[in-house]
Order: structure tokens, then sequence, then C-alpha cells
């Protein structure tokens, strides 16, 4: 199908409503979630990952609830669920929505930017309803002097004119959260809990949510963490949490249905993809229950466009604005002062770790353990605060929030949650190589291991990449010390093996177990040309245990299990027709002191 005669455009990074309808782009329709939003309570919060569809819904909530769009309505919203079952609530109220990600984080600046982008928002409001709202009501709310005065004032005036309110904040956490990472817990801290003028303004939402006849009828929140709106407001009390109520779970992100349904409308068989979105994109659960699994729908329109548009999938199945940047989590995993002092009050005194770690508080060692097992056990939290993530339950909480894990059932009566997907599972792998390099714990480049890993794939040449880590191990003190014990060394190497794109890289843990260390498969649906594939077997003493005996013991012991491991269904479903490469890999401590092909007989 040409472009000239596809129906639709794909409406791939498009979070205008109006853009969108306008533009003939398609819409995959969730309107039917509108009457139970509006059952679900008047004042809500929700969070969800980046690049999932917050700012398209607040549109879309926008366009359906303004009195303004009112009489484009039909136009608007023909062929969609709601305009077969509109609510008594459309075009009810007068939306005014600020989007937070507009305001500028230099600590230096951030209050002047907030206050003449939200300032700008109100002139365009007060503009666009002039006819609805009372005489002088422009006048009098910009003569005051900050946000929170401008909206109290507005707020009085809807209440005496009978008039009511549905505010929008999307993003309402994106400069906090910039100003946390980029300027530190001071600033952060200075901006949400001084008397300044971010927690003034919700001060007045506060006040407005409680007050007798406000004229807030509704306040709809959005953003990727509940952190923010818990230090603002002492603890979320503003309105009803609903990032886990399980009516939601599909509001956000696309379901089977609803990948099938957009795959149609451009000419493309979803089933011939399905296997490849699902372990790339898919198994997104925001509830327990795990009622179904949703896509990321940022994902799965940047795969459909590529097909669309080449007939073929993308060569970079990770799109480069759904990526998490290191930076966000730094704060989350680096040592700073005033945290550390209260560690050691709670005698976890970060440099009580082995010396690398003493740069790296103990996030990084949960987030270390959890991208090895793929999956951690923990309840997750509603609300807490940026002091608390040291809290080992507050910090698997934020990193759930952020789309890095997923509900995947329950184990012995809690929460289990997984790596949602292989895109995940490679950003998490990124952001130990970030981390390691940050700490000083290890420095390699990574332009020569991604040529090592290339040779390995098309070559056979699996000597060079194994070798070249061994000597920059050898070469950097820091890492010597880190690489204590046989998982501290798989993560470690798991870490380099992913930055590779030519193998799907499993674990012991992601085949459950009884299984081969690391299985390096080949990806043949990005490169059906490849020709190799591993199978490796780690074994490690510690140097105070090694002997001639111990190692041939080992050695013996990882020949077995390759040989038995090659004949697996689970090596053979992945191969195809590559050579299969079995590898045993011998670590005394940190050093590397046997490396062998096993020969499949004898």
């Amino acid at each position: 199908m040409s472009a000239t005669d596809r129906p639709w455009r794909i409406p791939y990074g498009v979070a205008d409503f109006i853009k969108l309808r306008e533009g003939h782009e398609y819409y995959v329709d969730k309107t039917r979630y509108l009457p139970l939003l509006e059952q679900a309570g008047r004042f809500l919060f929700l969070i969800r990952p980046r690049r999932f569809g917050k700012s398209l819904l607040q549109s879309v909530m926008e366009c359906y609830y303004d009195a303004g769009w009112a009489e484009r309505f039909e136009e608007l919203f023909a062929g969609t669920w709601i305009a077969e079952h509109p609510t008594p609530e459309k075009g009810q109220y007068l939306t005014l929505r600020f989007d937070f990600s507009a305001v500028r984080s230099d600590p230096k600046l951030v209050e002047e930017s907030f206050e003449h982008y939200t300032r700008i928002i109100l002139i365009e409001f007060l503009q666009t309803h002039a006819n609805r709202l009372p005489p002088k009501t422009q006048e009098r709310v910009l003569a005051e002097r900050t946000l929170a005065h401008r909206l109290e004032r507005l707020l009085a005036e809807l209440k005496g004119s009978g008039l009511q309110l549905y505010l929008f904040i999307d993003e309402y956490d994106n400069f906090a959260n910039n100003v946390l990472v980029n300027a530190g817990r001071e600033a952060y801290r200075e901006l949400t809990h001084s008397s300044g003028f971010f927690r003034d303004f919700f001060a007045v939402l506060k006040e407005a949510v409680g007050r007798t006849g406000s004229g807030l009828a509704r306040l709809f929140i959005t953003g990727v963490s509940p952190i923010t709106l818990d230090d603002v407001t002492s603890g979320f009390n503003i309105g009803r949490n609903i990032s886990l109520d399980p009516r939601f779970n599909a509001l956000l992100g696309f379901t089977h249905a609803e990948m099938e349904r957009l795959f149609d409308a451009f000419g493309q068989d979803f089933s011939a993809h399905r296997a490849v979105i699902d372990e790339w994109y898919d198994h997104y659960h925001f509830h327990a229950e795990r009622l179904e699994p949703v896509v990321n729908s940022d994902m799965a329109l940047y795969y459909l466009h590529s097909l669309v548009d080449i007939d073929k999938p993308p060569r970079e199945l990770i799109d480069h604005n759904v990526r998490i940047d290191y930076g966000k989590l730094r704060h989350l995993l680096a040592v700073d002062q005033h945290l550390a002092d209260r560690e050691r009050a709670q005698g976890q005194m970060p440099g009580e770790l082995p010396l690398p770690e003493a740069r790296l508080n103990g996030n990084f060692s949960r987030l270390r353990a959890i991208i090895e097992s793929g999956e951690v056990v923990a309840q997750i939290q509603s609300s807490f605060p940026a002091e608390g993530l040291l809290e080992p339950e507050n910090f698997v909480s934020l990193i759930y929030y952020l789309g890095l894990l997923s509900f995947a059932g329950e184990r012995e009566g809690a929460p289990l949650l997984r790596i949602p997907n292989r895109t995940v599972r490679q950003l998490m792998y990124g952001y130990l190589r970030a981390a390691y390099d940050e700490a000083g714990v290890f420095r390699s480049s990574t332009y020569r291991v991604a040529e090592m890993l290339r040779h390995m794939a098309y070559r056979g040449d699996w000597r060079p990449f194994f070798d070249y880590l061994a000597e920059q191990i050898a070469a950097q003190a820091s890492v010597r010390d880190f690489l204590q014990g046989e998982k501290m060394i798989q993560g470690f190497l798991l870490a380099w093996l992913n930055l590779s794109p030519y193998f799907r890289v499993f674990s012991e843990a992601e085949q459950a177990g009884g299984f081969v260390d690391l299985y390096l498969a080949p990806f043949y649906f990005q490169y059906p040309d490849m020709c190799h594939a591993y199978l490796i077997e780690l074994k490690y003493v510690s140097r105070s245990e090694d002997s001639p005996a111990k190692r041939k013991q080992l050695l013996d012991d990882a020949r077995a299990q390759l040989r038995r491991y090659a004949g697996d269904e689970r090596v053979r479903a992945q191969l195809g027709e590559a050579a299969l490469h079995p590898i045993v890999l011998l670590y005394s401590g940190w050093e590397l002191v046997h490396r062998e092909a096993v020969a499949m007989t004898g």
C-alpha cells in the first residue's frame, strides 16, 4: 500500500488530539474510559512511564469536556466509542491545561520560567473563554503576581459566576525531577519543601479541592512518579491515585486487540510481527491481577512506521525517544553526603561496601541484583518522598513507575515484579555500564567491544572479547575488588554482552534455571545471515580456595554440563543454522585463568 493510497497517517509522536484528527491520523480509541474516569473521582492522579500516551489522553479529555470545543464534538469524535455514548458532562467545563515539561529546570531560572509559561497559558485560556467569563476577569486575574494567586483569583471569579474549571496538569513532576537530577537534593528540597512558588501552587489546589462550592470542579494530574506530589503536599492527599486501579490497566498503551486493528488499518499482518513485538515492547501490567498485557504505544508506532515506510522493521528496535537517560537514575545510585550521613546513622554506611561501591549507594546493589535475576518481590508504594528513596521498597516502586519493572504474579503472598521486555533489559544493562564508568569501577571502549561482538557473531572469533575484558580488568584495580563471586562476574559480562544487537542474550535466570549460565542465540529476525551462537558456562573459585585439583574439578563439571546443554530443546529452538560454540570460562577471583571451546564428543 503506497503512502498516497493509505487512508490514515501513523500518529507517531502526536500528542495533540486536534492535530491528530485534522491530520487524518489513526486514533487508537480510548474514549470508552471517559465514563470510568468520571466515576473514579473528581480529583485524579495517574502515573505512567514516559512515552505511553499521557499527553494525548489529556488532549482528548480537554477536547471532550471543554465548552469551547463542544460545537466540534461530532467532527472531532466521529467514529469513537464516546460519540455513541456521550456523558452528561460533555462540554460542561472550562478546561485549563498546563504541561510542566515546558518549564526550565535551572534552579536560578525555574521560578521565572514557571511564572512566564503559566501566564502565557492563562492568557490564552482567558481569551478563549472571554465571552463566558464575567467582565474584567482577565484584568483581575492577570493583575496577581504569581500563578498561585492568579489561580486563586480565577477560581473565585468562576465560583461567583457559576462556572466550573477542569484543570489538567501534564508532566507535573518534569522540571522538579530535573532539578533533583541536575542540581541535587538541596535544590530539590528548596523547590518542594520551602514556602516557594511550587509548593504555593499545590497549596492552592489543595485548598480548592476541599472548599465548598469551589470553582475547581475536576483535576487530572499525570506524571512519571509520585515523589514530587508527595513532597509538595506533605503526603498525597489532594485526590485519588488511580495508577494501580485495575480498571485503568490499559488506559494507556495498546492491548493485543488494539494492535491487531492498528496494524490492519495500515495493511500489515500483526501476527507476523507479534513475537518480536511481544519480546521487545510488551508485557506491561499496571495491576497485580495482570488483566491483559499492554504494549508500549510509542514503540509500537515506531515499529509500524518503519514497516509502512520501508516495508521492514526498524534496524534499531529501540526508539531513542523512549530511552530513559542514565542521568535520570544517577541521583538514585550515587552517594551524596546528606544521605550518607543518614545511612551511617542507620548502620548502612556506604563506605562499608567493597571499595568501588563506596561511591554507589545501596540502590546500585539493588538495581544490579534485579538486572541479574530479572525480578524482585516487593510491594509497590503509592506515595513516598524523595528522602525515602534509600528504602528498598520505595526504590523498587520508583523503577516500577519508570517502566523498568512490571507486575508478573505473586510469590509467597507478595507481588512479583519482572523486567517486562528486552528493550527495558537492554536499557538497564546500559545503566550498569554507565554506573561502573561514573563511579570509576570500570571504563572501557564501547566501540572496541561492539566490534569484537560483531566478530563473534559473524566470524566465530570469541576469544578477543573475553581476553580484552580480562586485560582491562587486570589494568583497573577498582574493578578487581568489585568482581568477587560468580554472580558478580556473570552480571558484569552481561552488561557488556548486551551492548551488541546481534545476539539474544539469555541468562540462566531468564531460562527458569537448570540451564547454562549464558546463551547467546542468533538474532535472526534482524540479522538473518548470522553464523555463530554460544553456550557459556562460568566457573568461579575464590583465590583462597584455588588449586589445580579444584580447577580440574570445575572444568570437568563445566564440560559435562555444556555437552548436556548443547542438546537441550531450548538451545535447538533458537539455533537455526548457526554453528554452536560451547565455551567454558574459569575465573579465580577476578582473573580469567582458563577459557576453552569444548568439543562435543569425548
